[in-house]
């Protein structure tokens, strides 16, 4: 864990409350419960950068690198001059077996502290392995041209890309389970403007530059980047914060104009921001160095969209966001991220259709895939993948303790589904708080007026993000959430 938790002195009691009992797990070495109460830390205050980055290490622990590294992320978003967080990036990229990306990381963070001795220390212990992997060094004249190794991965040099990683998807349309109302809208605003712009020329039709995939977090808007990629033969540049955002001044903006120019380069290519509301935060009159950051790469985020805009044909770019009122007007306008599709949370035919697709190639006993959507109603998809993958555990492991075999059965699964929960109630009560209006009654003078307090959204964003609303509303309606409950229950204990 980190040794000087940032931000504790501004975190809420509840936040700090949950770290503690967070820290305490982790010590015992229960990182899935500590994964869990530093959730809620931050789900209490969202800027607690210690919560994420204990929990980052927590996920690096039990192999979930991608949820480590997107921890890791928001610690860089709140903190640019972090020491510990390029440190526990380098710690994930050894884990992986990328040791040049850790050699990277460790000097990154002795740049900011050059007497971090931890990194240091990681570092002379890594020289030999990236020996092994390259070969000792030869002796060259510096004027002598080496060939450039031919490969797809980032490189990144004294904070700068050089070199922008990109890949090909063989994932299609036919590989997402249900969701027919969101594949025709994605085809219809994507899939036609980057297989067929002739097409849509010769009725008049503008080709699109952007689209935002927004709803609540694991419920498939990444995965939906990759049948898209899929279905139009696309590369995929997935453009990572981590990689853009640097603390040197004009390194931001580099960075950000490497990523359209590696683009350009590998047409048709689909550029992917992922939490893109990180990135494209809105720009206010608040000073401080981060602040300064954020203003400069939504600036150059705005001149590479413009420069696309001018010229369309190859390049699209998607965005995907939990929070879309949090972006900045100018990127949501006409021309950049012009269009918005609701990626929402999967209904009972989906969640039904995801347990078929998700035990085809396991060893089942009979399953009620029914019984098992009703139990899971409120659930993403991540959710579903998950309880699938831990069901499949446990007769795995009691073979292991007593040599024999056994199906996977419906008690697995259910067993599973109870201790499991989901992420979704707990966030859509979090992000009610900023875009739900409330009545708040105060007393002047002796007498009780009623004030309407409005969340964040605008007038205009209440429309564009309809469907979202409607579905925070709803899951924080009360009798909706007692209505969850009781099919939960009645699917886990009856039928």
């Amino acid at each position: 864990m980190a040794d000087q938790p940032k931000k504790n002195d501004t975190a809420n009691p509840v936040a700090k409350d949950y770290y503690t009992k967070a820290g305490k797990f982790f010590e015992e070495n229960k990182f899935d419960e500590a994964i869990d109460y530093y959730g809620r830390a931050i789900a209490e205050d969202p800027t607690y950068s210690s919560a994420y980055f204990n929990r980052a290490l927590a996920y690096a622990i039990v192999n979930k690198y991608d949820l480590a590294v997107r921890d890791v992320d928001r610690v860089l978003m709140i903190e640019p001059n972090s020491h510990d967080a390029p440190y526990v990036m380098g710690v994930i990229c050894e884990y992986q077996q990328d040791y040049q990306g850790a050699k990277e990381w460790y000097e990154k963070s002795l740049k900011v502290k050059p007497d971090y001795d931890q990194a240091r220390s990681r570092l002379e212990q890594l020289r030999p392995k990236l020996d092994s992997v390259q070969g000792p060094r030869p002796l060259m004249d510096k004027n002598t041209n080496v060939p450039e190794p031919a490969t797809q991965g980032t490189v990144s040099q004294d904070g700068q890309l050089k070199k922008v990683k990109w890949f090909k998807s063989n994932t299609t349309f036919k590989d997402v389970v249900g969701m027919e109302k969101e594949k025709e809208l994605i085809y219809q605003n994507i899939v036609l403007a980057i297989k067929k712009p002739d097409l849509l020329k010769a009725y008049g039709k503008k080709l699109g530059l952007g689209v935002i995939f927004y709803g609540p977090p694991g419920c498939g808007k990444t995965y939906f980047v990759r049948a898209v990629a899929g279905e139009t033969h696309s590369n995929v540049i997935i453009a990572n914060i981590n990689e853009i955002v640097d603390m040197y001044a004009g390194n931001t903006e580099k960075n950000m104009h490497a990523i359209f120019e590696q683009a350009r380069n590998a047409i048709p290519c689909i550029i992917f921001f992922d939490e893109v509301d990180a990135l494209g935060t809105k720009r206010d009159g608040g000073g401080g160095e981060s602040q300064s950051f954020m203003k400069m790469a939504v600036n150059q985020f705005l001149q590479e969209l413009d420069g696309v805009e001018k010229n369309p044909e190859g390049i699209y770019v998607i965005g995907a966001t939990n929070q879309p009122w949090d972006m900045d007007p100018a990127l949501k306008r006409a021309g950049r991220f012009g269009e918005s599709i609701y990626i929402p949370p999967p209904d009972y035919k989906t969640r039904k259709q995801a347990f078929i697709l998700h035990t085809r190639k396991m060893p089942i006993e009979k399953l009620s895939f029914g019984r098992l959507a009703r139990a899971t109603i409120g659930f993403s998809n991540a959710d579903l993948d998950a309880i699938a993958d831990k069901a499949a555990l446990i007769p795995a492991v009691e073979e292991d303790r007593t040599g024999r075999k056994r199906k996977i059965g419906m008690k697995d699964f259910l067993s599973i589904i109870k201790k499991q929960g989901n992420a979704l109630d707990e966030w859509y009560g979090m992000v009610a708080k900023d875009i739900v209006s409330k009545k708040e009654v105060q007393v002047v003078d002796g007498k009780r007026t009623e004030i309407v307090k409005e969340g964040k959204l605008t007038p205009e964003e209440k429309v564009r993000y309809s469907a979202l609303v409607k579905d925070v509303k709803r899951n924080n309606f009360i009798l909706y959430k007692w209505a969850k409950k009781f099919i939960r229950y009645f699917a886990w204990y009856i039928l």
